[in-house]
């Protein structure tokens, strides 16, 4: 057995994550992660305390105005923004993108050039399809298969002076692998165009920081960041005055972000992000971090990173392994997350993780709405492919036990084949 031992103190973490009392090893988390205690009490106290309509003269009123006014700034500092007005809220990544896309349209004359990425999800390539029916010249950034990855010197010859945006993943929700986007943001702004980063599948392991990075729009679901289920979308403050409304036909273009969050953001869950970042900053300072609030949320992400290359290693140790399998993207585990797709010789990937069940290990089979990056693999058949998915709270011991049961359930099915 390895000596190898977790790198975090999982007592103090998981003892802010209430759903973690379950029976159930929770290696699903790019699909959904568990919440955090805090995110659940500013949920609970809003609802008690201030659940009223803001704009309001009266107290109560007021109280809801100032919770969603914290939620925002909190979102900043998650985020590292400028200003709170930056920071729009929404039901998801997919519905925020498709905001995104609307209020952008009339920006486009026909023959402007988008460029989208057929490794996304397919959050960050309907909605600027779409957009060819009014003349949009939508082209695709090819992922390089012999080295997985997405590289400039194909993204360059697409590029004309037609080109007004490029749309690209932080990290494939498949691949795990982490693009360079501050790169790729520098390259875009370099030859005129703008960039949308779909953050998803990075927020939960790495600290975002926008301003670093120079992104013009960053997206990502808070149900796959510790929160319930809502989401946050970055823009450049100047960016978002341009958008076309989505609103009420009087909110004038510097009505940010009101304008892109028809019927209002859901007060609630947007105080939310309060409970989430406190408990960021508190494992900042529980790992010995010091300064502000944004500097101690940066040192909890370095504790979540190195926990997480531990998680990696076992798991990518254990399927290099073996002989009947093949891991979807590198093995290198310095280079990615710890979300780390595979697929078992000549099984159904629906069946394995069915079986699994059984074990009281949640893991997860298909094409995660990457349709067209499992397509382009070949790897589409039998059910597509296996993922297990962790973040900082899982253990070693529960990656040891997940791989047990995989050990069993695939020798029981070969057998039986």
């Amino acid at each position: 057995m390895s000596t190898v031992k977790d790198a975090i103190d999982l007592d103090f973490v998981q003892g802010h994550f209430p759903g973690l009392k379950s029976v159930w090893v929770f290696l699903d988390n790019a699909g959904g992660s568990q919440i955090i205690q805090g995110a659940v009490d500013k949920i609970t106290e809003f609802l008690i305390e201030r659940n009223v309509q803001i704009g309001g003269s009266y107290q109560v009123s007021q109280a809801a105005a100032e919770a969603l006014m914290l939620g925002r700034q909190a979102a900043q500092t998650l985020v590292n923004a400028a200003r709170p007005e930056e920071i729009v809220f929404g039901p998801s990544t997919t519905q925020l993108l498709r905001t995104l896309a609307s209020s952008m349209r009339r920006q486009f004359l026909p023959g402007d050039e988008i460029i989208v990425s057929h490794a996304d999800h397919e959050s960050n390539i309907g909605p600027w399809n779409e957009l060819a029916e009014f003349g949009v010249v939508i082209k695709c950034w090819p992922l390089d298969q012999s080295s997985m990855s997405l590289r400039l010197e194909d993204l360059e010859p697409l590029m004309t002076e037609r080109t007004k945006l490029v749309c690209v993943h932080h990290v494939s929700n498949i691949l795990g692998m982490v693009n360079p986007v501050k790169e790729i943001a520098a390259f875009v702004h370099e030859r005129g165009a703008r960039i949308c980063v779909d953050g998803v599948a990075y927020a939960p392991h790495r600290a975002i920081d926008v301003e670093a990075w120079d992104v013009d729009y960053y997206a990502f679901s808070l149900y796959k960041c510790y929160g319930p289920h809502t989401a946050i979308m970055y823009g450049k403050y100047d960016l978002l005055r341009e958008l076309d409304g989505q609103y009420l036909y009087f909110y004038g273009k510097d009505k940010v972000p009101g304008k892109l969050e028809p019927g209002n953001p859901n007060y609630e869950l947007a105080y939310s992000t309060v409970g989430i970042v406190e408990y960021f900053v508190a494992l900042g300072r529980h790992l010995g971090g010091e300064g502000s609030d944004r500097a101690l949320l940066e040192a909890g992400f370095e504790g979540i990173k190195a926990q997480e290359a531990v998680l990696s290693k076992r798991l990518l140790d254990w399927l290099s392994a073996r002989n009947d399998c093949r891991v979807i993207g590198h093995e290198d585990d310095a280079a990615r997350v710890p979300t780390i797709a595979f697929k078992f010789d000549g099984l159904d990937s629906g069946a394995i993780a069915r079986a699994m069940d059984d074990y009281g290990v949640a893991i997860r089979f298909g094409d995660f709405h990457s349709r067209r990056l499992v397509e382009d693999l070949q790897e589409n058949v039998d059910n597509g492919v296996l993922r297990i998915s962790m973040v900082h709270y899982n253990s070693l011991e529960q990656v040891d036990r997940a791989t047990a049961a995989l050990a069993e359930v695939v020798s029981k099915m070969a057998h039986a084949s």
